[in-house]
């Protein structure tokens, strides 16, 4: 498949390619190729949208994002987390959701306003890491809006269409002012907070 393959097409060709079998994120970043960074936080967001694995996948979220924000070349997980094996049909039935969305979303996008590629990259990686936090409350549904702006961002940084990542990082930033508010408010009727404020 060409390096400018809609990310549709991509996903479309490891749904196909997985089958029914168990898969490991060993096998996912192997067909990811030069776009690994971009197509990583694409999977773990859609993990991210599971109960019971978005705390998982917050944390998966972090490694590629601590790593972006260093410039690494591609993420790198330890091979104890790469080894660990998942059910395909799980991903397979979030797939079936995601692939016509962003099919849809391709007829808009295009790259456009051109950014420098480090910057954006720790732009990005900076963004993923505030918002895999906000996977982590123990809230139901808390999960969805962080996820979906996590998708959002990667989406756009993929097809290198700058209007729509910034699009996404100001919806971003609108998620994790609200998650911290939220953490406040929190911490204020629980009494964690000192009342001079």
């Amino acid at each position: 498949m060409s390096a400018r393959a809609p990310i549709s097409a991509v996903l479309s060709d490891m749904l196909t390619a997985a089958g029914t079998d168990h898969l490991t994120l060993d096998w996912l970043l192997r067909r990811m190729g030069g776009r690994s960074f971009g197509l990583v936080l694409l999977l773990l967001s859609i993990f991210g949208l599971l109960p019971g694995v978005s705390a998982f996948a917050a944390v998966l979220l972090m490694i590629p994002a601590i790593q972006m924000l260093l410039a690494r070349s591609g993420p790198v997980f330890p091979r104890r987390l790469r080894s660990r094996r998942f059910e395909a049909r799980r991903l397979a039935g979030l797939l079936r959701y995601v692939v016509p969305v962003l099919r849809w979303l391709e007829r808009f996008v295009r790259p456009r306003w051109t950014t420098p590629v480090e910057a954006t990259k720790r732009v990005v990686g900076g963004s993923v890491l505030l918002l895999s936090a906000g996977l982590l409350a123990p809230v139901p549904l808390s999960n969805v809006p962080p996820a979906l702006a996590i998708m959002l961002i990667a989406f756009a940084y993929l097809e290198e269409d700058g209007a729509l990542l910034c699009g996404a990082l100001a919806i971003a930033l609108v998620i994790v002012a609200a998650v911290l508010l939220a953490a406040w408010e929190t911490m204020s009727a629980a009494g964690w907070v000192p009342g001079f404020l």
